[in-house]
């Protein structure tokens, strides 16, 4: 793969009237902190991370994809990208009438050794045409791993309301800060109760959550910047590294360490 070369949008513009086109593909190299700004396709979309993290925003809510995971992109999704360390990137996009899993909401998933072989071959050789016999062996081996792939829970609603978008704000400008529900709610312009029903409402996790959720994100974040287990666990609010391993482990099923080894 090239270097990047400093495009505020995705390298490719797949065209779904090209009818013998199926999968098309795009692959760069990002800096750290760099941003491709908000754009969508007229088609799913599969963004693989193979080094590095991104964090992928839309109005919906805010997506952490790890390095050797990946983020469903429904079509017609307003959506930006922005990298936490240096983001080695591949995307494999795919013509509506392949038979996919649902990708009706953006998900983050786990990609397999294998799929992760068939993700870098398919964009290596895309675009993906029906009609070569190579390329629809490829297509059909690809779909058949994209089918079910299983989700992991790196996903933060965004609520809609004022006065709960006014907290969510503070929060990720402060994951570190202890200010309790009643304090944040008072800041925010709403009692503690009505400030808990709307995050309970508009992003189905309790306020107490929500919170957890954001810090692990921002850890992940952090952590593929490069900065230490102890560093992380302390700026983004944890009393200690254990509880923030404890948590990370609850999640993600490991310790940080062994979730950021290879596949």
């Amino acid at each position: 793969m090239s270097r990047l070369r400093q495009e505020s949008v995705p390298i490719v513009a797949p065209d779904p009237q090209e009818e013998d086109i199926r999968v098309w593909g795009a692959g760069a190299i990002y800096p750290s902190g760099f941003e491709i700004r908000a754009h969508q396709h007229p088609i799913a979309q599969l963004v693989y991370a193979s080094r590095g993290v991104m964090t992928v925003h839309t109005e919906a809510g805010t997506w952490v994809v790890p390095a050797h995971r990946a983020v469903w992109v429904p079509p017609d999704t307003e959506h930006r990208i922005s990298m936490s360390g240096e983001v080695e990137m591949r995307t494999v996009y795919l013509a509506r009438d392949l038979p996919l899993a649902d990708v009706s909401h953006c998900s983050v998933v786990n990609v397999s050794p294998l799929l992760r072989e068939l993700i870098l071959h398919a964009v290596e050789r895309a675009p993906l045409y029906r009609t070569v016999p190579a390329h629809a062996n490829l297509i059909g081996l690809l779909v058949d791993q994209l089918q079910a792939l299983p989700a992991i829970p790196l996903q933060l609603p965004a609520p809609r309301d004022a006065r709960a978008k006014r907290a969510a704000e503070w929060l990720r400008r402060n994951p570190s800060d202890a200010a309790s529900l009643e304090r944040i709610a008072r800041r925010a312009g709403a009692s503690k109760r009505t400030l808990e029903r709307l995050f309970l409402r508009e992003t189905g996790m309790s306020f107490g959550l929500w919170r957890q959720q954001l810090r692990l994100m921002q850890a992940l974040e952090r952590l593929a910047a490069g900065e230490s287990v102890t560093e992380v666990a302390l700026a983004v609010g944890y009393e200690s590294t254990s509880a923030f391993i404890s948590r990370f482990r609850q999640v993600l099923g490991t310790t940080p360490g062994r979730y950021y080894g290879s596949p």
